[in-house]
C-alpha cells in the first residue's frame, strides 16, 4: 500500500481525501475507471459533480459537497493545481492609431485597477496577461476594450466583474491608478506575464465559481486563482487572433457577449435557436450531441433534463444598450477633464 493510500485509510477514506486522490489521477486512468465503475449511477458525468452532464441556466449546477460546513477556500483546496507545465505567451506590442492606443490603455488600466488594484505587483500584471490573452484567442472579441466590457450588459453576464457591477461610479484613488496604468502600459508594450502563462480566467480564492472544474488549474497569485482552457485550445499555439483595433466601438454584440462555455451555453449561435436543433460540445475530451431547448415555447423545458442546452437569457433592450453606452460615455468625459498625473 502507497504512503498516500496509507494516509487516506488512516482518515476514514472520507469524501475529501477521495476528491483529491481523483484530483491527482491521471486524466485518461479517471476517465477509465469511471468508466468501468459498476456502482456510478450516472455513468455519463465525466467524473463530475451530479448535475454537470447537463446545461440549464435555470438549474446551476452545484460542487457536489455539502451545502453546509464548506467554505470557499476550503472547495477549492480540493482540486489540486496542475503539474501540467505553464508555457509563457509571445509578447504583444500594440500597434494602433493614437485614438485607439489611448482608448486601449484606458480600458486595460481600468481592468488592472478595479479587479486588482490591491494586489502585489505580480498580480496586476497577470490580470493584464489575462486581458491580451483573451484579445487573441479567437473565442473573444479582438480589441482591449470589447475583451474588458464583454457581456457587460447582463447582470449576471459580464466577464469582467466591476463593468456591471456599479463599481465604475467610484472615482479611482490616485496612487493606485497611476501604478495600474503604468501595468497597462507596460503590457501593451511587450511585458509579459510568464508566470500565468495561458491563462484565460481567474477568480478570488474567497469564491467557488461554478465554472472552476471545467478549466485547469494552473497557479495562484496574491488572492486570485488562473486557469486556462483544457487540452491545445488552452495551449500558446491557439492563440491565433489578431488585434483588430476599433477600441470605440462596443457593439450590442458585445455588450451583450458572454463567455458561452461558462454561462452554460454550447456556442454564441445557441440563442434563439428553434427546437430541437442538435449540436455537438466537446468536454474532457469526449464529444457529446446534445439537443437545444426551446424555454419560450409553451412546452418549453424549463428543468434539467439529461442531453438538454437551454439557450441564454434574454438579450437588453435597446434602451439599455443606449444607457450602457452613455454611462461610458461619461466616465471617458470625466477622465478626460481630470489634469494629467506627473
Amino acid at each position: 500500500m502507497s504512503p498516500e493510500h496509507r494516509r487516506l485509510a488512516a482518515g476514514g477514506l472520507s469524501s475529501d481525501a477521495l476528491h483529491l486522490l481523483a484530483g491527482r489521477m491521471d486524466p485518461a486512468l479517471r476517465a477509465i475507471a469511471v468508466r468501468h465503475d459498476p456502482f456510478l449511477r450516472q455513468p455519463d458525468t465525466w467524473n463530475r459533480p451530479e448535475g454537470w452532464e447537463t446545461r440549464d441556466l435555470d438549474t446551476v449546477p452545484d460542487l457536489g459537497l455539502p451545502a453546509t460546513g464548506q467554505t470557499a477556500e476550503e472547495v477549492n483546496a480540493l482540486r489540486p493545481y496542475t503539474d501540467l507545465p505553464i508555457r509563457p505567451m509571445r509578447p504583444f506590442v500594440l500597434k494602433a492609431s493614437a485614438a485607439d492606443r489611448g482608448r486601449a490603455l484606458d480600458c486595460l488600466t481600468q481592468a488592472v485597477y478595479y479587479e486588482a488594484a490591491r494586489e502585489p505587483g505580480l498580480g496586476q500584471e497577470a490580470v493584464a496577461q489575462v486581458v491580451l490573452n483573451r484579445m487573441r484567442h479567437p473565442a473573444y472579441p479582438k480589441s482591449v476594450c470589447a475583451v474588458v466590457y464583454q457581456g457587460s450588459a447582463r447582470a449576471t453576464g459580464c466577464q469582467f466583474t466591476f463593468t456591471c457591477d456599479g463599481s465604475l461610479r467610484w472615482a479611482p484613488e490616485p496612487a493606485l491608478w497611476r501604478q495600474a496604468r503604468r501595468v497597462a502600459e507596460r503590457a501593451l508594450s511587450g511585458h509579459v506575464a510568464k508566470h500565468v502563462g495561458s491563462a484565460t480566467h481567474y477568480h478570488a480564492d474567497y469564491v467557488a465559481p461554478y465554472w472552476a472544474p471545467t478549466l485547469v488549474k494552473m497557479t495562484k497569485v496574491g488572492a486570485h486563482i488562473f486557469y486556462r482552457w483544457t487540452g491545445p485550445w488552452g495551449e500558446p499555439p491557439a492563440f491565433t487572433g489578431r488585434y483588430a483595433g476599433r477600441e470605440a466601438v462596443l457593439t450590442p454584440a458585445v455588450l451583450t457577449g458572454t463567455d458561452a462555455r461558462t454561462q452554460g451555453l454550447a456556442a454564441p449561435e445557441a440563442q434563439d435557436t428553434p427546437p430541437e436543433r442538435k449540436i455537438q460540445l466537446a468536454v474532457a475530451g469526449e464529444v457529446r450531441t446534445y439537443t437545444v431547448a426551446d424555454v419560450t415555447a409553451s412546452d418549453g423545458l424549463r428543468t434539467r433534463v439529461r442531453g438538454t442546452l437551454a439557450p441564454s437569457r434574454r438579450q437588453p433592450t435597446a434602451d439599455e444598450i443606449r444607457q450602457i453606452n452613455e454611462r461610458l460615455a461619461a466616465v471617458e468625459r470625466d477622465m478626460d477633464a481630470r489634469p494629467p498625473t506627473p
